[in-house]
């Protein structure tokens, strides 16, 4: 058995690894290198083997960095199942042909200023277009958690909730080579316990070979309460005393309805006035009806609020969606008092850039970052304290407030993953930390070593290792 480390390995974006026998040949999911120039020719550059000789794809979660290479996948001669859980493979119907619809224009538009002289290399190959990922789209298989399925003779496998977003899972496999079964467990995105909206991890209590990630494995997050707090601060301060507007970067699965949830409470209990807040992703709308459609997959607190609100008790708060470009254009004409909540979460792409135009320049204003910003993205460049940055063709002298509000993350931090990893009654045979930078990813390795006595590594993109 060998485990090749393709991407999110010693690193957060690009999640994909290659499990081989001499019988059977599958990914654990499929993700995009996310963050400058250089990912863009990476998602380019393709897997160790022929797409043809895969057999299937095991998919831990909808977000791009996890899924957003299937599409590409599937055209280079993938004909296998991907195995998800339902509401996963209902996200992606949104999230691959949205992914699929930024990579044309983007595409488009790079070609534009090649034929004007104002781009001198080349746009290169478009990655995938959309009627390539409205086709991936059949390919999906979508289960239950706790439904055992068999994908091939030698692989049994179970989905369980990670409680990172809506329908993310834990994938457990069980591999039987020449006679002998192993358990590979792959954790996915963990997310944080007593978070709103999903429920806690499943705890697992064995394996052979364990990946985990390690995102935020060198910090611990503030407490939801001070986390509340800050928020609020901010909120006031912008809204009240300095009479501008708050734009908060969000992803538009999973971050953005966890920030509606918190700011209609806040709202309806009275720690902040009535609210206007615009949520200007036409994805992030149709996710919030996807995640509506799935209570079973809720914690209590977030059932009780779309029962309030299906008997039409909404608070105070008022909340819209745009979908048109018009009405996103629109936002940009409110001076003071709006929360303008856009996608893409990390400010690579999407009408958050628009905002950010139009906001940066402001004093009055304050841009809220509240997820992790991978190297190389503009949101990392902000939250790294970047005086000026560069939107359409134009340099802006940042003057608006940054905040970084990272109490809100979706991924487990060091204490809870730690936690999660001593709810293993034995210690696995191998431990491999993946999906977090490089110096994070070591640090928790050894972290592993000296909390837990385990034997664990940080492969580097492209190990391949023999089990």
């Amino acid at each position: 058995m060998q485990i090749s480390f393709i991407g999110a390995a010693q690193e957060v974006t690009g999640s994909c690894y290659l499990v081989e026998t001499p019988r059977v040949r599958f990914l654990v999911d499929c993700g995009m290198f996310q963050g400058g120039r250089e990912s863009q020719a990476r998602n380019r550059h393709g897997w160790p083997v022929e797409p043809r000789e895969i057999d299937f794809v095991l998919l831990t979660h909808a977000h791009i960095d996890h899924s957003g290479l299937l599409p590409r996948l599937c055209a280079t001669g993938f004909e296998g199942p991907i195995h998800t859980t339902e509401a996963t493979a209902e996200l992606l119907s949104v999230m691959l042909l949205d992914s699929a619809f930024i990579q044309e224009s983007d595409w488009a538009r790079a070609q534009r200023q090649r034929a004007r002289g104002s781009r001198r290399d080349s746009a290169g190959e478009l990655l995938y277009t959309v009627a390539q990922a409205q086709a991936s789209l059949e390919q999906l298989h979508g289960l239950r958690y706790e439904e055992w399925f068999e994908p091939h003779p030698d692989v049994r496998c179970r989905l369980r909730d990670a409680g990172h977003i809506l329908g993310s899972a834990i994938v457990e496999v069980w591999l039987t080579e020449e006679g002998r079964t192993r358990k590979l467990v792959f954790s996915g995105d963990l997310g944080q316990p007593g978070r709103p909206i999903v429920r806690d991890p499943t705890p697992i209590d064995e394996t052979d070979v364990l990946l985990v990630e390690s995102t935020y494995g060198n910090r611990l997050h503030r407490s939801l309460d001070e986390t509340v707090e800050e928020l609020v601060d901010v909120i006031d301060d912008t809204l009240r005393r300095r009479q501008g507007n708050i734009v908060i970067p969000a992803f538009a699965l999973g971050r953005t309805q966890e920030l509606i949830f918190l700011l209609a409470e806040l709202s309806r209990n009275g720690r902040l006035p009535p609210l206007q807040v615009f949520v200007d992703s036409p994805m992030a709308d149709k996710v919030t009806a996807i995640t509506a459609r799935h209570p079973e997959m809720l914690d209590p607190q977030a059932r009780a609020m779309l029962r309030r609100r299906s008997r039409g008790d909404g608070g105070p708060m008022s909340l819209s969606f745009t979908r048109s470009v018009q009405d996103s254009m629109a936002l940009n004409r409110i001076k003071a008092g709006a929360i303008i909540v856009s996608a893409s979460g990390m400010c690579d792409a999407g009408r958050i850039r628009h905002h950010l135009r139009h906001h940066l320049g402001r004093p009055e204003c304050a841009i809220v970052i509240i997820g992790f910003q991978a190297e190389g993205t503009l949101g990392r460049r902000l939250v790294d304290g970047a005086r000026r940055v560069r939107l359409f063709g134009e340099d802006i002298a940042v003057r608006a407030s940054i905040h970084t509000i990272g109490g809100l993350s979706a991924h487990a931090d060091r204490g809870a993953l730690l936690a999660w990893l001593r709810g293993f009654r034995r210690a696995p045979q191998r431990c491999f930390v993946v999906h977090g930078e490089a110096e994070t990813a070591r640090g928790f390795a050894d972290t592993i070593a000296t909390e837990l006595g385990w034997p664990a590594e940080a492969p580097a993109g492209g190990t391949r290792v023999d089990l």
